[in-house]
């Protein structure tokens, strides 16, 4: 590729920039952003960069996450996953942590930035600065079905919501003639990214982002979205506009705006802000006060004399900031298993704008994440499900059914289920709700795949082995391995003194021995009291829906319609 000049320009235009906001204390970086809700990206990570590796604490992290793998059911499938995901997803985690338990780094934020692409693909949410720019960017269709990179038609409107006290820095940013002028960026089309074409940009971003996802989950991740939660929609800036960590200093974009036929090179700086984090003034208060352990850090005895004052202290999780259901009672939080997707851009409150939100009035069985609406044409139903979590598991299932039931008595005949940026959740709802709409047959009842394997290490064995003998009383079921949560693969409850674990059923996996437990049941009832009975209750009910629906699922959200 000829050499870019413009993006030279730009370059050292920035710098001139960055140059004269410098702000950092040679003796200690971390004291140059103390109390700043906004600081230049290369000042974080000043401070960050400043922080060495903690050698006992590197090897105590390591530990306890190689210990903790073994009860991840897909760590020695996702060496190589198979076809169509054959050369999407390969990372083979426990031979990456044994390398990093060798490896020196420089400083603790190489070993962090390493140990999240690892584990998460850089799914991190826990980020104390965020870096943000004013332009997401979205992947728009035009008439003629061609696709291109655009900044969103939305961005200004966006940014200068969400960053109301920064958008001036960003507008005075801007060259020359363009000063001022951030909304006119708008809907731009993107030539290049940094000088090169900007799908370079959307795979590099692909590589470390979107946890083990497919390719085209993970480019999606690059560009604007939106979120349904328990308290509505809200949008997400995209990988390219926010950054869990201070990667970047600045983006070059090379745009055709809007009614305009020369091209446009225009250097954007990141801005990093703050995120939920405790107060500090140095570095060593940095570390004090955010990256301590804390009583609940590791887990607690839920039956121990101090389980309450510890479980006060730990009240939020670190997960429950991802769930997007409404706030779970901490008496009954302990009965909700949950799968989250910890995405790499932490959760927001921008708003969704309104020519973006859905117009059409929700029907009945609508509620928290799960809204439900009939289209326009009256024949195509939408399920806009943003989670497989709730606060009430039956509740949530029954208003799934309601919903269901109220876009066929509307005269709805096919289904669009948009689980866009969906969170997770209850794996048993996401079967019971396929159940439902694929219909009774052979394949779904009564069961709809509800049994399945569990992992079956030996720590997991050992676990299963000491409650069965006693040695370890769970009166409250809240042991996930107590034999009494689950059902055999007859749909017949354990026993309390069954050893549900054994026989294991050995298994090789891309080259590795590995250990699964035989075909088992989860029982839904141990989560709520009468959970049987109701579940019984809602097949039979489900029953009347009558014939199944057409299932689809929505295209990306990143692809609208210019």
């Amino acid at each position: 590729m000829p050499f870019n000049f413009k993006f030279l320009a730009a370059i050292a235009g920035l710098s001139i920039v960055a140059a004269n906001a410098l702000e950092e204390s040679s003796s200690d970086p971390c004291s140059a952003i103390a109390d700043k809700k906004w600081v230049a990206p290369k000042n974080v990570r000043a401070c960050y960069l400043s922080i060495e590796v903690d050698p006992t604490l590197k090897s105590n992290m390591l530990d306890v996450i190689t210990k903790t793998l073994a009860f991840h059911t897909s760590v020695n499938y996702q060496i190589q996953a198979p076809a169509p995901f054959a050369t999407d997803v390969h990372e083979d985690i426990l031979a990456d942590l044994a390398k990093y338990r060798t490896k020196k780094y420089k400083s603790d934020y190489d070993l962090h930035i390493e140990l999240s692409r690892a584990l998460k693909r850089f799914n991190d949410g826990h980020s104390a600065f965020v870096n943000y720019l004013p332009t997401p960017l979205a992947l728009l269709t035009a008439p003629d079905g061609t696709q291109d990179v655009h900044i969103a038609p939305e961005a200004f409107t966006v940014a200068s919501t969400e960053f109301a006290d920064e958008i001036q820095f960003w507008q005075d940013a801007l060259p020359g003639k363009l000063k001022g002028q951030l909304a006119s960026l708008s809907g731009a089309k993107v030539l290049l990214i940094n000088g090169r074409p900007p799908f370079d940009a959307v795979n590099a971003n692909a590589a470390i982002a979107g946890s083990y996802q497919a390719l085209g989950t993970r480019q999606n991740g690059f560009f604007s979205s939106y979120s349904l939660t328990a308290t509505g929609w809200t949008y997400l800036l995209g990988n390219f506009a926010q950054q869990a960590l201070p990667l970047d200093d600045y983006a070059v974009l090379t745009i055709q705006r809007l009614n305009h036929t020369v091209p446009d090179t225009i250097p954007l700086p990141y801005r990093s802000r703050i995120g939920s984090i405790k107060a500090f003034t140095n570095r060593s208060t940095y570390l004090a006060n955010n990256c301590a352990a804390v009583p609940g850090t590791n887990g607690f005895d839920y039956y121990a004399s101090n389980a309450s004052s510890i479980a006060s202290e730990s009240s939020v999780s670190p997960v429950a900031k991802h769930q997007q259901q409404p706030p779970i009672p901490a008496s009954v939080v302990r009965k909700h298993p949950i799968n989250i997707i910890l995405d790499a851009s932490p959760l927001t409150d921008v708003v969704l704008p309104p020519v973006l939100a859905p117009s059409l009035i929700p029907v009945t069985g609508s509620r928290a994440a799960a809204q439900f609406y009939v289209l326009k044409d009256g024949k195509t139903g939408v399920l806009a499900l943003g989670s497989f979590s709730d606060v009430d598991y039956e509740t949530f299932l029954n208003g799934l059914l309601a919903g269901l039931i109220s876009l066929k008595s509307k005269g709805a005949t096919q289904l669009i289920v948009d689980v866009t940026n969906n969170g997770g959740g209850f794996v048993c709802a996401a079967h019971w709700l396929h159940r439902i709409i694929a219909g009774p047959k052979s394949t779904t009842v009564p069961q709809a795949g509800l049994d399945t394997e569990a992992r079956d290490g030996p720590l997991a064995q050992l676990i299963a082995k000491q409650i069965v003998n006693g040695n370890v009383t769970d009166p409250d079921l809240n042991l996930l391995y107590n034999p009494l949560q689950w059902n055999n693969g007859n749909n017949e409850q354990f026993a309390a003194d069954d050893d549900w674990l054994q026989p294991p059923v050995e298994k090789i996996i891309n080259g590795r021995q590995d250990a699964f437990s035989q075909r088992y049941t989860a029982i839904l009832g141990n989560k709520q009291k009468s959970s049987k009975k109701q579940l019984v209750d809602l097949v039979k009910n489900a029953n009347r829906v009558g014939s199944p629906m057409a299932l689809r699922r929505l295209p990306s959200s990143t692809h609208r319609k210019l």
